[in-house]
């Protein structure tokens, strides 16, 4: 990870802290970067065309296409 990608992870990481309620707790933030990062990965996953197909992902599910 180059210092670029450090200091965005860093600044995002504190704006995700700084919108927290007072009360919020460890699990509260661990979800927080959880999310934020199951989010980035999509947005890679889309950018870099590594998508599935509706129908797709239903089958692997075994639901209604």
């Amino acid at each position: 990870m180059t210092q670029i990608e450090n200091d965005n992870v860093r600044s995002t990481a504190i704006e995700l802290i700084k919108g927290l309620p007072n009360g919020a707790t460890w699990d509260d933030v661990m979800e927080q970067v959880y999310i934020r990062q199951a989010i980035e990965a999509g947005l890679k996953s889309a950018n870099e065309n590594e998508l599935i197909e509706v129908d797709e992902v239903r089958r692997r599910f075994g639901l209604a296409v």
